[in-house]
C-alpha cells in the first residue's frame, strides 16, 4: 500500500472506520514524524502533532493558545460558556481561575472523599446486580454514566434526582465540539443546552446564598461573595458547566474502554479480583491505551520551533493525545494493553499548567469501579459486541451489553 500523506491521513480521521478505530491512522502518522505539516487550505489546521515528546511540549507551552478566547458571536451561547471557563482560557485568566478551584479541590478534601466514592460504587453495583438478576442482559454504559455523574453531583452538592437531566445536554455540546460537528442544527442544540445548564447553575448559586451548605459549590459561592475568589459569578457558572461535563463524560469512557480491554484478558481480571490494588495500574494503562480525549486544538501565539518544525504565528495545530500515547518511541509495543509495563506515562489528562484539575477524582473512580467490579461479578462477560460512539473527539461507547454471571 502506498504511503499516504499527512493530509490524506488527517482527512481520513473523519471516516466511519476511523471513528471506530483511529489507531491504524495514528501509526501512519508516526511513520511520517512527530509533527506533520499539512498543505495550506486542506484543513483548518496547519500541523498535526502525534509524537509523545512533541505533544507533551506543546501541551505545556503557554505560547500555544487555546482557541475559544476571542469574543464569540453573542448568539453562540455554547461558545460563550466554554470560552468563559479555565479550560479554554489562556494566561493570566487560566491561572486566576485555576487557583480558585485548586483552593477547594485540596488533596485533603479529595482523600476524605475516597470512602464516599467507594460507597457510591458499591451502591451502584448493587443496582446493576438487581437489573442483571437471572442472567438478564444489562447495559454497562448505564453504570459507566451513573458512577461519575453521581460522584461529581455528590461532590458539588447537586441533588441525585437531577443527575439524569445532564446526560442529553452535555451530549449535545460534545456532538457540536466533535470533528465535523459544526452544523447549524448541532450548534442550535448545543446553544440550547448551554443556556439550560447556565440557568441550572445560576439557580444553584442562588440557593447556596439562601441556604449555605458545606459542599464544593457552597465553598465556591462563599469565596465569591467574600471577595476572595478572584472570579465573578458568570465565570463560576461557566467553570461549573465545563467541570461537570468533563468530569463525567471522560470517566464514563475510561470505564467502558477499560472493561472492554480487561474482559479480553481474563488473567488480568483474575489478578484484579485477587488483588484490587492492581486496579490502579490498570487505570493508567487504560488511559494510555485508549485515551478518553483524542483531539486537542491549539493556536501558535508566536513563531515556534517544535520537533524540528517551524510553526508560524497564527498556525492552528491539532494535538492527538491518543496517538502520542501510542508513540513507539515512547512506549515499545505501544499497541499492546499491558498494565505491568515499566512506563505507564500518558497525556490523557494533558500536561503542565493545563493538567486536568479532576484527574485525581477520575483515577479514584476508576480504581473503585475496577477494584470492586470483578470481585462482585466474577463471571461477568460481554453479551454482544460493544458499539463505539460516533465521536472522534471523545473515545468511548454507545452500548456495551453484559451479563453478570
Amino acid at each position: 500500500m502506498p504511503t499516504r500523506s499527512a493530509n490524506e491521513i488527517v482527512a481520513a480521521l473523519g471516516s466511519e472506520q476511523a471513528r471506530r478505530d483511529p489507531m491504524p491512522l495514528f501509526a501512519e502518522l508516526h511513520r511520517i514524524g512527530p509533527v506533520c505539516r499539512l498543505t495550506p487550505g486542506s484543513s483548518p489546521y496547519s500541523f498535526v502533532i502525534n509524537g509523545y515528546d512533541a505533544a507533551q511540549e506543546a501541551l505545556k507551552d503557554p505560547r500555544f493558545h487555546r482557541l475559544l478566547t476571542a469574543d464569540p458571536d453573542p448568539q453562540d451561547a455554547v461558545l460563550r460558556r466554554l470560552g468563559g471557563s479555565m479550560m479554554f482560557r489562556n494566561e493570566p485568566d487560566h491561572l486566576r481561575m485555576r487557583k480558585v478551584f485548586q483552593a477547594v479541590l485540596t488533596p485533603r478534601r479529595l482523600t476524605g472523599f475516597e470512602p464516599v466514592v467507594e460507597a457510591l460504587t458499591s451502591e451502584l453495583l448493587e443496582d446493576m446486580a438487581k437489573a442483571g438478576a437471572n442472567r438478564q442482559v444489562v447495559e454497562f454504559t448505564d453504570f459507566a454514566y451513573r458512577l461519575p455523574i453521581t460522584v461529581i453531583a455528590t461532590f458539588l452538592g447537586i441533588p441525585r434526582s437531577d443527575v439524569g437531566w445532564f446526560k442529553d445536554r452535555t451530549q449535545r455540546i460534545d456532538d457540536y465540539l466533535d470533528l465535523g460537528g459544526k452544523s447549524p442544527a448541532k450548534l442550535a442544540a448545543a446553544n440550547q443546552s448551554a443556556d439550560e445548564l447556565n440557568d441550572y447553575y445560576a439557580q444553584m448559586i442562588a440557593e447556596r446564598r439562601l441556604r449555605p451548605r458545606d459542599d464544593l459549590v457552597g465553598s465556591l459561592v462563599h469565596a465569591l461573595d467574600s471577595g476572595t475568589s478572584g472570579i465573578d459569578e458568570q465565570e463560576l457558572i461557566d467553570n461549573l458547566l465545563v467541570l461537570v461535563n468533563a468530569s463525567f463524560v471522560t470517566t464514563m469512557n475510561l470505564l467502558t474502554n477499560g472493561l472492554e480491554l480487561l474482559l479480553a484478558e481474563p488473567h488480568l481480571v483474575d489478578a484484579i479480583r485477587n488483588d484490587p490494588e492492581l486496579a490502579a495500574n490498570s487505570v493508567e494503562e487504560i488511559l494510555r491505551h485508549q485515551s478518553s480525549v483524542q483531539l486537542i486544538s491549539r493556536k501558535a501565539s508566536t513563531d515556534l520551533e517544535l520537533a524540528g518544525q517551524t510553526i508560524p504565528e497564527g498556525s492552528w495545530v491539532l494535538i492527538l493525545p491518543g496517538a502520542a500515547n501510542r508513540d513507539p518511541a515512547k512506549h515499545p509495543d505501544a499497541g499492546t494493553f499491558d498494565p505491568g509495563r515499566d512506563d505507564l506515562q500518558h497525556l490523557s489528562f494533558g500536561a503542565g499548567p493545563f493538567f486536568c484539575v479532576g484527574a485525581a477524582l477520575a483515577r479514584m473512580e476508576g480504581r473503585a469501579a475496577f477494584g470492586q467490579l470483578f470481585g462482585r461479578f466474577p463471571k461477568m462477560q460481554l453479551a454482544g459486541p460493544p458499539e463505539r460512539s460516533h465521536s472522534l473527539l471523545l473515545r468511548g461507547h454507545r452500548s456495551m451489553p453484559i451479563r453478570l454471571g
